[in-house]
């Protein structure tokens, strides 16, 4: 199979979207979930950590409602010593059949994009397992959307993990954006600056996106007049630039998948991609409490 590398150098805590499985869209649904119910106590480990190392256990996600052509995903991983040992990633209809063990799917779908949900899912759960950070994970060729999905997923997985959260992930997919504003802040400064990103949502659109970086000064990326002329002389762009066509493309096109990647930035690109895709989870679930990444500084 032909795999298409994504080109991020992300932590094990980055990873994106989005909102789409298999190829279809995730329209139609059913026992759907209001926000209030899918807001769950946190289960933490007592040995939970916030370096960005992941915490042993078993880590699950699961959409709560069928798309249109009637599966709904779910995927878990496995953490022992501190590396993801096992990752399930894969779709099951109203009779509890799985999209991997579907003979006619595999068959439709690979005649039309050239692989099946047989071979894809599994090269994707191998891929994590492999990178161990889901930013690394491959996207497979003919299943871009499953692919975007599933970085996404094991994102929000491994920050679980990075939490010691064995609660149940819901993801309320399909569903409409609540009004409100939602945050995401990383916790760990990496070459002293972390992430911030706030996305507001108004008659169930994505008005306005702030999407940054802080050093411990809260000084933001955008206003740091050094980084932004060593950055542009080296990659042709800097945070004054890149930062705010990000926010604007996803305020236009309203899908996190489909934010412009922007050139000389494709590490930001994607990481905020990655972001959106979570924030947006949330917006579905109307759950604005601010999601807090223990992101893994590497030396």
């Amino acid at each position: 199979m032909k795999l298409k590398k994504v080109a991020m150098g992300l932590t094990a805590v980055v990873a994106s979207s989005m909102l789409l499985v298999a190829c279809g869209n995730d329209n139609s649904s059913s026992d759907k979930k209001s926000g209030s119910d899918t807001k769950q106590e946190q289960k933490k480990s007592a040995d939970a950590k916030t370096d960005g190392t992941m915490t042993d256990g078993t880590y699950k996600l699961e959409e709560q409602n069928y798309d249109d052509k009637g599966w709904k995903g779910f995927m878990s991983i496995k953490v022992k010593d501190g590396k993801i040992t096992d990752a399930n990633y894969d779709y099951k209809n109203k009779d509890g059949k799985l999209k991997s063990e579907d003979a006619d799917y595999e068959k439709a779908m690979k005649a039309k994009a050239g692989t099946g949900p047989k071979e894809y899912l599994k090269e994707l759960n191998d891929s994590l397992v492999k990178n161990q950070a889901a930013g690394a994970v491959e996207v497979v060729s003919g299943a871009t959307h499953s692919s975007d999905t599933f970085i996404n997923y094991a994102n929000q997985l491994i920050q679980a993990a990075q939490r010691g959260d064995t609660t149940t992930i819901k993801i309320n997919n399909g569903e409409k954006m609540q009004d409100g504003t939602y945050k995401l802040e990383e916790q760990n400064y990496s070459n002293g600056y972390r992430t911030v990103f706030s996305m507001t949502v108004k008659d169930g659109k994505i008005s306005e996106s702030d999407y940054n970086y802080v050093n411990k000064d809260g000084q933001k990326k955008t206003d740091d007049a050094d980084y932004e002329k060593t950055m542009k002389e080296k990659a042709g762009t800097g945070p004054k630039e890149y930062i705010p066509a990000l926010n604007e493309s996803l305020v236009d096109k309203q899908e996190a998948g489909e934010v412009d990647t922007v050139s000389g930035a494709t590490h930001s690109s994607d990481q905020f991609k990655i972001y959106a895709a979570q924030l947006i989870n949330a917006a579905q679930n109307g759950n604005t409490s601010t999601i807090k990444v223990y992101n893994k500084v590497e030396e």
